[in-house]
């Protein structure tokens, strides 16, 4: 700065400090306590007023930030007092604030003004070559690099090409195609992400191929920043800006580029958009609906309490709280369990009950108390206006008021269906009427087949405290699976006894099964199931589910005392084992499964299977004995003993199935059903 305008400007503030006539100090009147330099001499006061006006000067004429220095140093080699050189140095740091400020201000308003004009120019789109242009132009003019290009996927051959580029110089640069996947390009396509390289032939994170390195080594390019043009969820192409030296590309750049970016594809969208309209009305309509769509999530803020309300009335879940919240912040929000969430970010959020920002998203913790339920994340908006930011701790609260309604009346719902099943079990002299009644409430079908199975932990357990909170486990399990499966449970007898609907063709030892699969998966240790013969209807007599699980229970005992912990079966599943286990003893069953096929035979064909087989084993599974009995030829008897072996399977003859078949056709003699007629076999 001039030395003459320094001293006027120096002198300018002494007058004003010394009470020149016919001006006022501008801190007249101001109490001395109040002022930055209150305590100090006049002497000091008086070399630090009109510090700022050198700077005022450099600010008022856009000087650049080296002049700033220039204040300070001529004071110093002026041998100027210290208190004007400190006044003289926080003037400047203020000065320099100042300006940047005014450069960022400018600098914002110069790429909100190039965003307008191209937005602008899209509303008034005629030629969308020229539009693409513009966009290029403006986007290499306001990040400063050496060349700008963008490039369009052409879903035909599955690559990219080069459409518009500015400032580029190589012909084989701007011919390039890119495969998916191929260069930095290639990958932006592939991915929909942003990519930055300082220095493109050095970086490995995307591949490198002879015709785009050599390309890009043409054109001298170095540093590459590419942001995908997107359309929906499809990538139409990429927008780039490049450097023929490394260079660091600044979040707020990319961030510009991906605006510009959507620019394009807006371009593009509506060029598309105007060919479908000349060729019919609908492309007009569709337009009109999607502008009205965009305006609808412009009055998010007005709408989203209303929303979450009637999310609450509703008995919406927490994902569709998340769904909500992801439409009104027009971003992604997920609820994420306490565990898989930041656990710094999110005890800082339950401590201070606010959203607080973790890397680029937002957690906002959902609590009840002191008990961490989860957290809310917004994804990928590191900028979040304090509007948005509330809105999001109000979903929070709202996620965690879900949870303990919902967590409530799992609670309630569990001891009620456990409640009834006891009275099923216990209390015989309960009204009918009543228990239907509760079970429709509880969408339980009494009068369906169900089958009762009894379910017990076999896990090795370290102490009885780990044995009672797998017993919890085990009981919550189970209690979640009968709500699913429209049916009851209950704690009992150190385990859960269960009443579930047998499913048309489905059995009781595939239900049982199932069942121990599916507890012990959920419960992480065996847990052995022992199911009942089906059973319904339920109220048929007062005693049917007790006696049902009285079987159950001895089905899995057997099945412990077997060695085959961990399992689930049914009595039916013993042979004659089962009509010891059954409550019901049933004997028509048993007979009907293990040779009900040869007496189906007999009875369809008139033969003698049944009278073969009697005689078989009466005379000691001999086939030359066997036919003296019989009185018939010994391949007579064989062809007979060949069709049974086709009927009860190969194994027919073997000890345990022996014992089971002659026991079957023991009780088939003693239920008075009169053998057929005898016949040829």
């Amino acid at each position: 700065m001039p030395r003459d305008h320094l001293q006027s400007a120096e002198r300018s503030a002494a007058g004003s400090a010394a009470g020149t006539p016919g001006r006022t100090s501008p801190d007249a009147g101001r109490p001395d306590a109040g002022r930055p330099d209150a305590g100090r001499s006049d002497a000091g006061r008086s070399a630090a007023d009109g510090a700022e006006a050198p700077f005022l000067e450099l600010l008022a004429r856009g000087a650049p930030a080296e002049a700033y220095e220039q204040p300070v140093l001529l004071a110093r080699a002026e041998g100027r007092p210290a208190e004007r050189i400190a006044a003289l140095e926080r003037a400047k740091l203020l000065a320099l604030r100042v300006r940047s400020e005014m450069e960022g201000r400018r600098r914002r308003e110069a790429e909100l003004s190039a965003l307008f004009e191209t937005a602008h120019d899209l509303a008034g789109l005629r030629d969308l070559d020229a539009v693409l242009r513009a966009i290029v132009q403006r986007a290499r003019s306001l990040l400063g690099t050496d060349v700008a290009y963008l490039s369009l996927n052409d879903p035909e051959r599955g690559d990219t090409y080069m459409r518009v580029t500015e400032g580029s110089v190589a012909a084989r640069f701007q011919q390039l195609r890119l495969g998916m996947g191929e260069g930095l390009g290639g990958l932006v396509a592939q991915t929909a992400r942003p990519y930055v390289t300082d220095d493109y032939f050095r970086d490995d994170r995307f591949q490198h191929t002879h015709s785009i390195d050599t390309g890009v080594r043409d054109e001298g390019l170095v540093a590459i920043v590419g942001v995908p043009l997107t359309l929906g969820d499809h990538v139409i192409g990429v927008l780039f800006a490049a450097d023929r030296r490394t260079r660091v590309f600044e979040r707020e750049q990319i961030a510009l580029l991906g605006s510009f970016a959507a620019l394009a594809a807006a371009a593009i969208d509506t060029a598309n958009l105007l060919a479908e309209t000349r060729a019919a009305l609908s492309g007009l309509e569709r337009a009109n609906e999607i502008i009205q769509d965009r305006s609808a999530v412009i009055e998010r803020a007005s709408d989203v309490h209303d929303r979450l309300a009637e999310l609450v009335l509703r008995g919406g879940g927490v994902h569709d709280v998340a769904a909500a919240v992801s439409e009104v912040l027009d971003g992604t929000v997920e609820f994420t369990e306490a565990p898989a969430a930041p656990a710094r970010a999110l005890e800082s959020s339950r401590a201070e009950g606010h959203a607080v920002r973790h890397g680029d998203d937002w957690i906002a913790a959902v609590a009840a108390g002191d008990e961490l339920l989860g957290a809310l994340v917004l994804r990928g908006h590191p900028g979040l206006d304090p509007v948005d930011q509330r809105t999001l701790e109000r979903a929070a609260m709202v996620t965690s008021l879900l949870l303990l309604a919902r967590r409530s009346a799992a609670e309630a719902e569990q001891r009620v269906r456990g409640e009834l099943l006891d009275d099923l079990l216990d209390a015989r002299d309960r009204d009918p009427r009543l228990l239907r009644d509760r079970a429709t409430r509880l969408r339980a079908d009494l009068d369906a087949t169900h089958a009762v199975l009894a379910a017990r932990l076999e896990g090795g357990t370290a102490g009885a405290g780990h044995e009672a909170d797998a017993r919890r486990r085990l009981w919550a399990a189970a209690s979640h699976l009968a709500a699913t499966r429209h049916g009851l449970a209950a704690a009992r007898d150190g385990g859960t006894v269960l009443l579930l609907p047998l499913a048309p063709g489905d059995t009781a030892t595939e239900l049982a099964r199932r069942t121990a699969r599916e507890l012990g998966t959920a419960v992480h240790e065996p847990v052995t199931v022992g199911a009942s013969a089906p059973v319904g209807p339920l109220l048929a007599r007062p005693d049917t589910v007790a006696s049902a699980y009285a079987e159950a229970r001895r089905c899995l005992d057997t099945l412990r005392l077997l060695g085959r912990a961990g399992d689930g079966s049914a009595a039916e599943d013993f042979g004659f084992l089962g009509l010891l286990l059954a409550g019901e003893r049933d004997i028509a069953g048993f007979v009907d499964r293990t040779i009900g096929r040869v007496v189906a035979y007999d009875e369809r064909r008139g033969t003698e299977l049944l009278r073969t087989l009697d005689a078989y084993f009466a005379c000691g599974m001999s086939p030359a004995r066997t036919k003296d009995d019989l009185h018939v030829h010994v391949n007579t008897v064989a062809q007979r003993l060949d069709r049974v072996g086709r009927l009860l399977g190969d194994d027919w003859q073997s000890p345990q199935r022996a014992l089971e078949i002659q026991l079957a056709l023991r009780l088939h003699r003693l239920s008075g059903v009169t053998p057929p007629p005898p016949a040829q076999a």
